[in-house]
């Protein structure tokens, strides 16, 4: 028998609205009542949660593992405290087709630290013309289908996607981007583009579909999840869907809750990211919306680009930056901010997103699987992104002084990561 006995830590499961001082037991993969002739793990003075859940991460695998593969990009899940992961399609070849579902799911299985859970793309190869085969891609085990890093612009394609996807029960995740609007900007459309003589990217650009996705969700009651919502107007616009019930969710990203596009000052192309950073009053909307429930979870939008990529022009520089291992201590904030509670703040990075997609996650019932991270909420450390576990290096936070860290992360009951 494997077992472990969590001990004198403070519990928060938010899905079984527990936050309180008590043990947790594992036995053979599972959360249990009891665990007799278990190793003891001494949580005291640390915060025991369901295992932490982020629905947008970019594993480049297959196709770049010059800049993360399966096994590196888990370990910084694991590092960062997330036992499972949801991976994004625009990989090379793109997750459009049964065939590289496959690979994915056998590469995870070999050497992912954590859980992995594909996607499938909406279109073939991103290009937003023909649909991909989605019930070949939900029976391979994908389950969510999106563009993301692109955007389908054509408004009847992407109604039919979200028609078949109901289909088939699959939740469909959108990039919002409209490419007229957004053109050939790489930087929020405002003060800081005009004073550094960058290309403008309006916020309407994402506006404008995340109220085709509202309208859309409206028009088949099935769910639409907006990916890294960056725009104070999106965010009204959310809520006030939410209100007359749209079947809409969305998330934000710790850089866009962070950093604002005075970032940019110095021309990093680390903190050239899509959607941008933008502006003071955009950041404070993303700030209301987690503390009303507008924007549903946190997710990370990992998006590791080799160190090469990164040191040329901004204007040429790709867009990402990674963001698992940091993730956690940037949320936190938020808590010492007085945003979000530390039982809402967890809830956005444990059930919620595991429901949006329809894992069996996030949870410390019994009998469910045995995911669980302990965090040290006062644990002061300085990010050094040349230690980090990814194959890139590409982050606006190197040298950050933060607060809030996991100290191990438990999946399936196995220990993948302890500091």
């Amino acid at each position: 028998m494997n077992a472990l006995h969590i001990k004198d830590g403070r519990v928060i499961d938010p899905a079984n609205k527990v936050d309180e001082k008590r043990d947790v037991f594992i036995v053979d993969g599972k959360i249990a009542t009891s665990a007799p002739q278990a190793k003891v793990i001494d949580a005291t003075g640390k915060i025991v949660t369901p295992g932490l859940v982020d629905i947008h991460v970019h594993l480049r695998e297959p196709g770049r593992s010059d800049k993360e593969t399966i096994e590196t990009g888990t370990l910084c899940a694991a590092r960062g405290g997330f036992t499972s992961v949801v991976c994004m399609p625009n990989t090379s070849p793109t997750a459009d087709n049964t065939g590289t579902i496959a690979y994915i799911k056998q590469r995870a299985a070999a050497v992912a630290h954590v859980n992995v859970f594909p996607t499938g793309a909406i279109t073939k190869e991103l290009k937003g013309e023909e649909l991909a085969p989605i019930g070949s891609l939900k029976k391979a085990g994908v389950v969510a289908i999106t563009d993301d890093g692109h955007c389908v612009q054509n408004n009847d394609l992407m109604r039919r996607a979200v028609q078949y996807a109901k289909m088939f029960e699959l939740p469909v995740m959108d990039h919002c981007q409209d490419y007229t609007l957004a053109a050939d900007g790489v930087a929020n459309e405002g003060y800081w583009s005009l004073v550094l003589g960058l290309r403008g990217w309006p916020a309407i650009a994402e506006d404008m579909i995340v109220m085709r996705n509202i309208l859309l969700a409206q028009d088949t009651q099935w769910q639409i999840h907006c990916q890294h919502i960056s725009s104070a107007n999106a965010v009204n616009l959310l809520r006030e869907a939410k209100k007359r019930g749209v079947p809409i969710t969305a998330e934000a990203c710790p850089h866009h809750f962070t950093l604002t596009d005075e970032s940019l000052k110095t021309y990093d192309t680390n903190c050239k990211m899509n959607p941008p950073l933008r502006t003071d009053r955009d950041r404070d909307a993303i700030l209301e919306g987690l503390a009303d429930g507008t924007l549903d979870c946190i997710a990370s939008d990992h998006a590791p680009h080799c160190t090469f990529e990164k040191e040329v022009e901004f204007d040429h520089a790709p867009f990402g930056i990674l963001g698992l291992e940091t993730e956690l201590a940037l949320s936190m904030e938020l808590v010492r901010k007085k945003v979000l509670s530390l039982p809402d703040l967890i809830a956005k990075l444990t059930h919620i997103p595991a429901q949006i997609v329809r894992l069996k996650k996030g949870t410390l019932s019994a009998g469910s699987d045995a995911d669980v991270t302990i965090i040290d909420p006062e644990r002061k450390w300085t990010y050094d992104v040349g230690q980090s576990a990814s194959k890139s290096r590409n982050s606006p936070f190197h040298g950050w002084q933060l607060q809030g860290k996991a100290v191990a992360t438990i999946v399936g009951g196995k220990m993948v990561w302890q500091e």
